[in-house]
């Protein structure tokens, strides 16, 4: 690679912890489908200073941030402008600097999940009952994408039933029925689709949810988590019947792909990139 092939600008994936992210791999990977080299790392910031890391990697020719677990909330709070997506979920996991040089936030998760489960698993998600495991920042990056999509109904589960009644009030006003509660709600419905947005796979553990929980025939399952095997979770499902269970490596590349795209203006082609990482 010559030096006129690097892109300009620094890039990276900003959160705590960050050591296991593989987003300089798929970044990297990007960026050679065009000949180019993306000066692209990890960096893991202290949780109390992240405003001040942000503010002073856009000073010094930073240009673009993945930003991950804790931060999704506080990186849109401190953006001057925001998309639409960002908005309506209140979270941002990509930064970037707008016309006036100012720091703008964007969302790339509820695209990056619809286009795994829907164009690279073909799951159907119109009419279908979903259960969302989790009420944080992750949850709330899907939730509009995953209403776009036309579920017959909505129901968010979480350990703490409060935070996932307050999540769920914030979308009453559209037409798909959303609610909230404890995991005493995943028990009696026949579900259709279940997705597991708790970071409780990558402590190797497994939501609490009721033994009464049914999948429906034909039920799919989706752990946001990945790792180097199946999640608890995933494991969980393949012993319900489920048809299909996939974890969230399509998701953080498909998500990876939109914030490339936000950053230089191409889109990359992101199965040759998840079909290496599946390999490794």
């Amino acid at each position: 690679m010559t030096d006129e092939q690097l892109i300009s600008g620094r890039f990276a994936v900003v959160g705590n912890p960050v050591e296991h992210s593989l987003s300089p791999r798929i970044h990297a990977a990007f960026a050679r489908q065009g000949g180019r080299q993306i000066d692209y790392c990890a960096e893991q910031v202290e949780v109390g200073g992240f405003e001040g890391w942000v503010s002073a990697f856009f000073n010094t020719e930073g240009r673009g941030l993945n930003v991950t677990l804790p931060f999704k909330t506080r990186a849109f709070d401190m953006a001057n402008t925001a998309s639409d997506r960002a908005r309506q979920t209140g979270a941002a996991n990509v930064l970037t600097v707008n016309e006036a040089g100012g720091i703008h936030a964007d969302n790339t998760d509820g695209k990056g999940l619809l286009t795994d489960v829907m164009t690279n698993a073909g799951w159907i998600l119109e009419g279908a009952r979903v259960l969302v495991l989790g009420a944080g920042g992750a949850v709330k990056g899907v939730i509009p994408s995953l209403l776009e999509a036309r579920p017959a109904a909505l129901v968010i589960a979480n350990r703490t039933a409060e935070r996932a009644e307050a999540l769920a009030v914030e979308w009453t006003a559209q037409p798909i029925p959303v609610s909230g509660g404890g995991y005493a709600q995943a028990a009696g419905t026949p579900w259709d689709v279940i997705i597991n947005g708790t970071s409780t796979g990558l402590s190797d553990e497994m939501p609490a949810l009721p033994s009464e929980t049914v999948l429906a025939e034909g039920c799919c399952c989706y752990d946001m988590a990945y790792g180097k095997g199946p999640t608890p979770f995933l494991r969980w499902a393949a012993e319900q019947g489920a048809r299909d269970a996939r974890d969230g490596l399509g998701m953080l590349v498909e998500q990876a792909a939109e914030s490339f795209y936000l950053w230089l203006g191409d889109y990359p082609d992101t199965q040759p990139v998840i079909a290496d990482l599946r390999r490794q």
